[in-house]
């Protein structure tokens, strides 16, 4: 089933807004990740998608990369799920962190 509102490319007059949500099959297509694998990300509390009123699962685009990079630690370099969420969650906020620095010194 697609739903256009969920379309990452949509753009543009009389077109559908862009989603800042993708739909479990799109999660699936655009990370490659098998189904269970995704269930599992889900179970361990990693990833927390929203529930629509028909049951199904809505993903944010963000998780989408944050699974990528997830998947390319546990897979190029042998490191465990949780090791590998673990690794993910601190990037992101050493990311957050240095954008901080970047604005803060922007203020001198």
């Amino acid at each position: 089933m697609h739903d256009d509102k969920t379309d990452l490319n949509a753009c543009g007059p009389g077109l559908p807004e862009p989603s800042e949500m993708v739909s479990w099959a799109q999660f699936v297509e655009q990370t490659q990740i098998h189904p269970s694998r995704l269930g599992e990300l889900i179970d361990l509390g990693w990833l927390d998608p929203r529930r629509t009123s028909q049951e199904l699962y809505l993903f944010r685009v963000r998780d989408v990369y944050r699974t990528r990079k997830l998947e390319r630690l546990c897979l190029d370099l042998g490191v465990s799920t949780v090791g590998g969420t673990i690794i993910v969650d601190l990037l992101e906020r050493i990311e957050t962190l240095e954008s901080k620095i970047r604005e803060l010194e922007g203020l001198r």
